[in-house]
C-alpha cells in the first residue's frame, strides 16, 4: 500500500530529472558549436515549452539539425509526461484524502461503547498510548494539522476538528461512546466541551483535565464525573516520597502494587494518600467520623503520624492528628479533596468542636 501510495511522486520525480539531464545535455551541446550559454539556454527553453518566437541563431549545420530535432522529440515528450505525472500526483492525493476521510468516518461509525479523547497534547499522547496498550478502542479528536499526523502515525483512529463543536463530537459518535476524556490545557474549553457532551449523551462517563484548582467545581458542576488536575496530582506524588517515602515505595514501587492499584481501577477504586493539614476539619475527628463524613465515598486503610509511627487497619475510635498521612481506598475526587481541605469550623458558646 505504502508503495503504490509514493508511485505518483516517484513519477513526477523520475520525470524532472529526465527533463532536467535533456536540458543540460542541449545546452552544453549549443554552446560546443559555440553558442553562449546565455542563447543555448533560451534556444533550450523555447522549445521545450513549445513557445515558438524564432530561432535564436541560424540552425544551419547538421550537428545543429541533430540537436535541435533531437530537443523536440525528448523535450517536448518529457514536458507531456510531466504535466501528466504532475496532475496524476495531485489527483492520487486528492483521492486518498477523500478515500481516507471515507475510511475513517466508516471506522468511528462502526465504534460502539468507545472512547473519545479530545485533545493529543502532553496528556492526550500518554492517556492514547495506554488506552492503545489496554486494547481499548478509542478515537482522537484534535484540530491541529501536526498534532493529528502524529497521531495517525502513531497508528490511532483520528478526527479532525475542534471539540468544543457539537457537530464533531456527533461525528466521532459521542450518543454511542462510553467515556470521554477532555484533557486539553484550556479550562474554559474542557468546561464547555463537559456541557456540550452531557447535554447530547446524559448516559456518557466524563473525565476532564483542570489545570486550575478552581475549575474543579465547574467541571464537576457542568457534569463530569471525575475530574483530575494533573499539577494537583504531581505535587501530591513529590508530597508523599518526601513525607512518607516508605509509604509512597510500597504503594508506588513494586509491581505487586501496580497490579492491586490495576484491579482497583478496574472496580472504580483508587487508592492514594492524604494529608490531614493543620487547622483543617479533619484534625480531630475519628476515623469513623471522617469516613461517616465521606458518605462512603472512601475508607481509611492505614495512618502514618507525623513521629514516623504506621497503624495499618485504624480502629474507627483513633483521632486523627496535624500532619498524619491517611492511605485511603475509595472514590476519590472532589469530594475527598473537599473534604480534606476543608477549614476547621470555629467553636462557639456551649459547642465542643472536634
Amino acid at each position: 500500500m505504502d508503495r503504490l501510495a509514493s508511485s505518483p511522486l516517484r513519477n513526477l520525480i523520475s520525470i524532472i530529472a529526465f527533463m532536467a539531464v535533456v536540458v543540460v545535455l542541449a545546452t552544453l551541446a549549443y554552446m560546443s558549436a559555440g553558442w553562449s550559454f546565455s542563447d543555448a539556454l533560451y534556444m533550450v527553453l523555447l522549445t521545450v515549452y513549445t513557445v515558438g518566437y524564432g530561432e535564436v541563431r541560424p540552425i544551419n549545420t547538421p550537428f545543429l539539425h541533430i540537436v535541435t530535432v533531437s530537443l523536440i522529440v525528448l523535450g517536448c515528450t518529457g514536458m507531456i509526461l510531466v504535466t501528466g505525472a504532475l496532475v496524476q500526483a495531485l489527483t492520487y492525493s486528492q483521492f486518498q484524502q477523500f478515500l481516507g476521510a471515507n475510511r475513517v468516518k466508516t471506522d468511528i461509525n462502526r465504534l460502539k461503547g468507545h472512547v473519545i479523547v479530545c485533545g493529543f497534547g502532553r496528556i492526550g499522547v500518554m492517556l492514547a498510548k495506554d488506552l492503545s496498550a489496554g486494547r481499548a478502542e478509542f478515537v482522537v479528536v484534535e484540530r491541529d494539522e501536526a498534532r493529528l499526523a502524529q497521531a495517525r502515525e502513531l497508528g490511532y483512529l483520528c478526527w479532525q476538528g475542534d471539540a468544543t463543536d457539537e457537530t464533531v463530537l456527533r461525528a466521532v459518535g459521542v450518543d454511542r461512546a462510553r467515556i470521554l476524556a477532555t484533557v486539553l490545557p484550556n479550562d474554559a474549553a474542557n468546561v464547555f466541551i463537559t456541557l456540550s457532551a452531557r447535554s447530547l449523551n446524559p448516559r456518557l462517563q466524563i473525565i476532564a483535565r483542570g489545570e486550575a484548582p478552581s475549575t474543579e467545581t465547574k467541571l464537576i458542576q457542568a457534569g463530569a464525573d471525575k475530574v483530575v488536575l494533573p499539577t494537583h496530582i504531581g505535587a501530591e506524588r513529590i508530597a508523599e516520597m518526601i513525607l512518607f517515602p516508605e509509604t509512597a515505595r510500597f504503594i508506588r514501587g513494586s509491581e505487586r502494587m501496580r497490579d492491586f492499584e490495576k484491579v482497583l481501577r478496574d472496580l472504580g477504586l483508587e487508592m492514594e494518600v492524604a494529608v490531614a493539614a493543620d487547622k483543617t476539619a479533619v484534625v480531630g475527628q475519628t476515623i469513623a467520623e471522617l469516613e461517616a463524613r465521606a458518605g462512603g465515598a472512601f475508607f481509611v486503610v492505614q495512618i502514618n503520624r507525623r513521629d514516623g509511627e504506621t497503624v495499618t487497619r485504624p480502629a474507627g475510635d483513633l483521632r486523627i492528628e496535624a500532619g498524619d498521612g491517611l492511605v485511603v481506598v475509595g472514590r476519590v475526587g472532589g469530594r475527598m479533596n473537599a473534604i480534606f481541605t476543608a477549614p476547621a469550623e470555629r467553636p462557639r458558646a456551649g459547642r465542643t468542636v472536634f
